[in-house]
């Protein structure tokens, strides 16, 4: 409730300042005011309903307000920072803005007699009126330019084909008879009332045509419960890995039902590892694929639990980790994991938004070395909120293993 309470001020506040620089600064007082304030008053509770209903409703239900409200709340944002940045020029031409009053010019040949008075106060500098409204409309013009832009652009990133990456990872343990073992990762898939059964069917063509050893699923599979998404979800069915598909929980699942997503992806032939591991096995050589819990579960009684998901090894091979966060990398660091796979940051999903994210995760994307552990982090095959991927375009990788002395 606090936390709801939060964003709605803070979204309030934002729709405030904008209304003030893009209507009551460039406009006169009027009928034009009245419905651009009109305009935004509406556009203010479409997104309080996305944010609050989109998620409890069931997507044929919330689509119709989910799709206008997250592209507007996208805009907004895009709105509020470049206006934002605009008030360092409108600050420097403050003084150009203002005007002295015309002093009084003397109209007869002879002075007028002098007589004492009482001294005058200087006039305030007055406001250039036409001068305002040209500044005010034209950093209105400048910041809607470059905020649909920049929306547009990352509409065809959310909602094109995700990047398909191709990426060899040398491991210290791995066998040469296992060389070239390909693990298709993909994240954040985020099925909701915005990305439906063809995002799903996409997403499984593309990692069909490269014939992968394995899928991983890192997480976040769907905004939603397998009763409103689960025709979204069916053609994972159709995932043709030669060792297997596997999934582990992200923190949306526990936003939905995370037992009835496990069971309905076991349905559908995708393996859950809950604190668990597998073998894989190839010529008598072996690979380890463990997965844990996301550390959302704690507050759900479904802990991430590392022991139990090495326990019982009796082999030298290398072990991957699927953890749908990348901060679980400590844990996995101080248990010899080899590679860990992640999702959840999207990448950062909006510039900016890269800067906050990299403060609480120890990668945004892409492979990186924590100490002895590989981690790789995918940018994710959908998106969360609004349909906009901006620096930060979607993902689906091919880890290729090799051993680390090729």
């Amino acid at each position: 409730m606090i936390f709801g309470v939060v964003i709605s001020a803070l979204v309030a506040l934002m729709h405030w300042y904008l209304w003030k620089r893009l209507i009551k600064d460039v406009t006169r007082k009027g009928w034009v005011r009245r419905a651009g304030s009109l305009a935004f008053v509406v556009l203010f509770l479409l997104v309080f309903a996305t944010l609050t209903l989109g998620r409890g409703l069931p997507p044929e239900a919330a689509r119709w307000f989910t799709w206008p409200g997250y592209i507007w709340f996208a805009l907004a944002v895009y709105l509020f920072l470049v206006t934002a940045v605009l008030e360092l020029p409108r600050l420097a031409l403050r003084g150009w803005l203002r005007r002295r009053p015309l002093e009084a010019t003397a109209t007869t040949d002879a002075a007028p007699p002098v007589t004492p008075q009482a001294p005058e106060r200087t006039a305030k500098p007055e406001v250039n009126e036409s001068r305002r409204l040209f500044l005010a409309r034209g950093t209105a013009l400048v910041a809607g330019a470059a905020s649909a832009s920049l929306v547009g652009v990352g509409m065809a990133n959310a909602l094109g084909p995700p990047d398909l990456l191709r990426l060899p990872v040398p491991l210290r343990r791995l066998d040469p008879v296992m060389s070239g073992l390909r693990i298709a990762v993909v994240s954040d898939v985020h099925l909701s009332s915005l990305l439906g059964r063809s995002h799903t069917e996409r997403i499984v063509r593309m990692i069909n045509e490269t014939e992968p050893d394995l899928v991983a699923i890192v997480g976040d599979l769907a905004d939603g419960t397998p009763e409103d998404l689960g025709s979204a979800a069916a053609p994972l069915a159709d995932l043709a890995p030669r060792e297997g598909s596997f999934f582990v929980t992200g923190n949306h699942e526990y936003f939905a039902d995370p037992e009835a997503w496990i069971r309905e992806l076991d349905r559908l032939g995708v393996h859950t590892l809950r604190n668990e591991r597998t073998t894989i096995t190839r010529a008598g050589a072996t690979l380890d694929l463990a997965g844990v819990t996301d550390v959302t579960g704690v507050n759900q009684g479904d802990p991430p639990d590392y022991d139990r998901a090495l326990a019982g090894r009796t082999s030298n091979g290398p072990v991957v980790l699927m953890a749908h966060q990348p901060v679980q990398v400590d844990e996995a660091t101080a248990r010899g994991v080899d590679l860990q796979l992640s999702g959840h940051t999207h990448g950062g999903q909006m510039y900016p938004f890269h800067h906050i994210v990299s403060l609480a995760q120890p990668g945004l994307a892409g492979l990186s070395r924590v100490d002895d552990t590989w981690l790789y982090v995918s940018r994710g095959a959908g998106f969360w909120g609004p349909p906009v991927r901006v620096g930060a375009p979607p993902d689906i990788s091919i880890m290729e293993l090799r051993p680390e002395s090729s």
